[in-house]
């Protein structure tokens, strides 16, 4: 028992183990990230033209970041639920 713990050690030591953010992750981050810039960008650009009052404006900011983040939290919990299924199918044939 003792060798073949020895022997799984020393597999998991040789090889390389590394943890790296997922480019598919990062591209729909950065994507998000945008969005939300270019909604408040919008609010921004509304309100020094006089469309939006300081108020509206404030309101406006926060919605578009709550919006932002659970767009971007609901994108998020639907690629890893995709990366990682718990549930797998079952192919008859």
């Amino acid at each position: 028992i003792e060798k073949h713990r020895f022997s799984i050690y020393r597999h998991r030591k040789n090889r390389q183990e590394t943890m790296s953010i997922p480019s598919t992750l990062v591209t729909g981050t950065i994507a998000y990230l945008v969005l939300g810039i270019v909604l408040i960008g919008i609010i921004f650009s509304a309100r020094s033209v006089g469309k939006l009052s300081k108020d509206d404006a404030a309101v406006g900011n926060v919605v578009a970041i709550i919006a932002t983040v659970s767009m971007w939290l609901f994108w998020l919990c639907a690629w890893m639920h995709q990366w990682h299924p718990l549930i797998q199918p079952i192919y008859e044939g």
